[in-house]
């Protein structure tokens, strides 16, 4: 049965293709908790064709704690007896291995092939397969997939779990469709202007309160100028500033303002004029 083509807009505006031609293949797995995990990642993931393939013996109270919120994924599974029936309808297929040799030498890191795995998913399954926990993928397994997938990890400990190694794949499938856009800064960032006015009331309030001196004073503010130039600061930044600003100045004036009998300081209030 071939999978129809499948459209979408993704979150940056562009043409995005729809996820839910790939599927998360499982080989054997030993352990309901990598079940469930694996659910939870595609989920986050926005992925949700599961398939086991010869699963025995698997706590499934196990896999339902693990998938959390996504139970829905573990609940409509799709399970097989043999790799093979469980790939049988997929154009692409994947397989993620941590071992290297003759046969393994064309293998892509995830973000490499995830362009492949997108551009036939527009039109037909895609299998992304993941081995047993304790051996992986055999070689009659891996002779199925037509492209093979390598995690960059060190050479001292390669081998990943495999919820870990799914979500992986499921995240650079997910960024590489668009799927993501970064949150937008609401706060334009500040005039030169009005920058120059909160310098104005920290060198101000910075005398004030005896950290420079006068001959020092020039030195001393390109040094902060110097550490707040390494980001962007935004109108409502330079305003949390300048209240600051306002604030040190105030408390320091009515430090000095008022003493005890015994010549101890008064610690002021809090101030209802210092706000931003």
């Amino acid at each position: 049965m071939t999978a129809s083509c499948r459209f979408g807009i993704g979150r940056n505006g562009e043409r995005a293709v729809s996820l839910d031609n790939i599927r998360v293949v499982l080989v054997n797995p030993l352990y309901g908790g990598n079940v469930g995990s694996v659910c939870r990642a595609m989920a986050n993931m926005a992925i949700s064709d599961l398939a086991l393939v010869g699963p025995e013996r698997l706590n499934m109270d196990e896999a339902r704690m693990m998938a959390c919120h996504a139970t829905d994924i573990l609940d409509n599974r799709t399970e097989f007896e043999t790799l093979h029936s469980a790939v049988s309808d997929c154009g692409v297929v994947m397989g993620a291995t941590a071992r290297k040799g003759l046969y393994r030498q064309h293998a892509k890191s995830p973000r490499e092939w995830a362009a492949k795995a997108l551009e036939a998913a527009q039109c037909g399954k895609v299998a992304l397969v993941f081995g047993r926990e304790d051996n992986g993928l055999m070689n009659d397994e891996l002779a199925l997939c037509t492209q093979i997938i390598q995690i960059p990890t060190c050479e001292e400990y390669p081998s990943i779990n495999i919820a870990q190694a799914a979500m992986i794949c499921c995240y650079e499938l997910f960024v590489a469709n668009g799927e993501f856009k970064a949150p937008e800064e609401k706060s334009p960032e500040s005039r030169s202007e009005f920058r120059e006015r909160m310098f104005g009331m920290w060198r101000e309030t910075l005398l004030q309160i005896g950290f420079m001196k006068d001959d020092k004073a020039d030195h001393m503010m390109l040094g902060l100028r110097r550490i707040l130039s390494r980001g962007t600061l935004t109108e409502d930044d330079v305003k949390i500033l300048m209240g600051i600003a306002r604030q040190v100045s105030w408390s320091a004036s009515r430090s000095n303002e008022t003493v005890l009998s015994n010549g101890e300081p008064v610690f002021p209030r809090e101030s209802k004029e210092g706000g931003i």
